[in-house]
């Protein structure tokens, strides 16, 4: 349908007496939801001869990557996502309907759910626990610890006029959390160390295999740890050894300290190990000697799974405070394909927080009226984990960052088909993670930032390596390349900032790698590219592609 087609199909329904709200209603969903969508496939037949030197379908319609002269290239995203990408989200069975009492419904909801969560599974899942239409008002966090065990309403109210509605009261708390109880006795550290050492000089980013001295301790299906050790010298090299802020010396990322990186075995060759997503981040022995990588055999971490949050409304009271006062959210998930969908999130501030892997948070629409205070700015969307994905999300806000990630984050992260309405950013936020993928989001009036953060906070400095904007469109972006890293900017439609590090007047600091600005290139959408490839058309089918 066509925008013209729209107009005539608005003037047809207001002379014939549909209902006002349901055209609203109608509008609401165009224009959030599906012309995007439409915009989206126009676009394609516009683009489809422009291409990125980059990443680009070849003679035999495969896709090809360019490399730098040290083998790194583009990483493959796909495996971003609940069960690692292209896998339905289950319609999981309603085992306890819950009503609203017209009080405080914290204990009902919470006492369903801990009834579900005794029950038996039946595969992944135990069963749903479903809010019937309503007014729901809670006191306190509502959680789910348990795995295979989901929370859903009757509707969020973004598709149409049922839904059921959450309102926060009382002192501020966090509105759902789902997360394991801690458990002592599952430390991921094993009882007898079993360990090896990278070999390989250098590790490109967007590799899977790499030669460690010693595999023979290892087997396929082990999960492993990569320790990416933060010596002095690779500190230097990032030139982040001489933040200060306000007289004092800020610390990037602490001498001593390692960056974990989190893979299952897939195959063993002699001394070659293949994991099964690739690395986010590359590694140097020039810079990481002595004390060298380590692979590390751990124990699965003590993670929920198979659980989620869907089709809920969240209101939370205005908050026209500073996000460092004690404030309501909306949603923390810490666990392993997880996820939450169709949602409609109102006033809470620092959002939605997501940990652990495989991840989906899909159709989650973030909207904030009252004005956040301060230069401090709460992130509506944090996903510090690998292989997360944030699919056709919105946030509609002044003051915050839209998305915004934490230190040591090792991804696939990638932000798919989002749009964010407001004056500031979507950005990596601090202390070095690596493997982000903003694909085809929109921030008219906002920013898109991989860029050096210096002394700002406590000593951000690089926030992100080997990121990748595609397609985007923004006001404007910061793409900054990190020493001997990239972080690329291909096919976005705004103009890249140039800036030195923050508190400074100069130098100006390398820009990102910059192919074909202003002029988007196929394919359309990259992480939607490469899961077809791996995966098939049926992929695309099962998240509603």
């Amino acid at each position: 349908m066509t925008f013209f087609k729209l107009i005539i199909v608005v003037e047809i329904s207001v002379l014939i007496g549909v209902d006002h709200r349901l055209l609203k209603t109608f509008m609401f969903i165009f224009f959030c939801f599906l012309f995007p969508i439409i915009s989206f496939s126009q676009t394609t037949s516009q683009i489809e001869n422009n291409t990125s030197e980059w990443a680009y379908y070849n003679s035999h319609g495969k896709l090809q990557y360019k490399t730098t002269q040290k083998g790194d290239k583009i990483l493959d995203f796909s495996f971003a996502g609940y069960m690692g990408g292209g896998v339905v989200i289950p319609d999981v069975p309603v085992k306890i309907t819950v009503n609203p009492t017209g009080g405080d419904d914290t204990e009902n909801i919470q006492s369903a759910i801990n009834e579900v969560s005794k029950m038996e599974f039946s595969g992944n899942f135990r069963g749903a626990v479903l809010l019937a239409p309503g007014n729901y008002t809670i006191s306190k966090t509502i959680e789910i610890s348990t795995s295979g065990v989901v929370l859903r309403g009757s509707g969020s109210g973004l598709y149409g006029n049922i839904k059921s509605t959450i309102n926060l009261s009382g002192n501020p708390f966090n509105a759902i959390t789902i997360r394991a109880l801690r458990n002592s006795n599952n430390d991921e550290n094993l009882n007898e160390q079993i360990l090896t050492q990278i070999t390989d000089p250098y590790i490109p980013s967007g590799t899977n295999t790499f030669m460690v001295s010693n595999a023979g301790k290892f087997n396929v299906g082990d999960l492993i740890s990569i320790d990416k050790p933060v010596t002095a010298k690779w500190v230097e090299f990032m030139q982040m050894h001489d933040l200060v802020r306000d007289g004092k010396p800020q610390t990037w990322l602490p001498v001593g300290s390692v960056l974990n990186t989190e893979r299952e075995i897939v195959k063993i060759s002699g001394n070659f190990i293949t994991v099964d997503v690739p690395l986010t981040d590359s590694y140097d022995s020039e810079f990481l000697n002595p004390p060298g990588v380590i692979v590390r055999k751990i124990n699965t971490p003590n993670r929920i799974a198979h659980s989620g949050v869907e089709n809920l409304h969240i209101v939370s009271p205005p908050q026209p405070i500073s996000h460092t006062q004690r404030h309501f959210t909306a949603l923390r998930i810490n666990g392993e394909d997880c996820w939450a969908r169709n949602m409609f999130i109102e006033e809470t501030m620092n959002s939605v927080a997501v940990g652990g892997k495989r991840i989906t948070v899909e159709r989650v629409t973030v909207q904030r009226k009252a004005l956040h205070q301060g230069s401090s700015r709460p992130a509506e969307f944090a996903p510090n984990g690998g292989q997360v994905l944030v699919d056709r999300c919105n946030v509609i806000a002044d003051n915050v960052w839209f998305v915004a990630t934490g230190g040591k984050q090792s991804g696939p992260i990638v932000i798919l088909n989002c749009k964010f309405t407001g004056d500031l950013t979507a950005e990596s936020h601090q202390r070095w993670s690596t493997g982000m993928l903003y694909d085809n989001v929109r921030a008219e009036t906002g920013g898109i930032d991989f860029r050096n953060k210096g002394s700002m906070g406590s000593g951000h400095g690089w926030s992100m390596g080997w990121g990748v904007a595609w397609n985007c469109v923004a006001k404007n972006f910061v793409i900054q390349n990190p020493p001997g890293v990239h972080n690329w900017m291909i096919g976005c439609i705004g103009e890249n900032i140039p800036k030195p590090r923050p508190f400074n007047q100069e130098p100006i600091l390398p820009g990102g790698t910059l192919d074909s600005q202003g002029d988007p290139v196929t394919p359309v959408s990259l992480y939607l590219a490469q899961l077809k490839e791996r995966l098939g058309e049926q992929a695309l089918k099962n998240i509603a592609y």
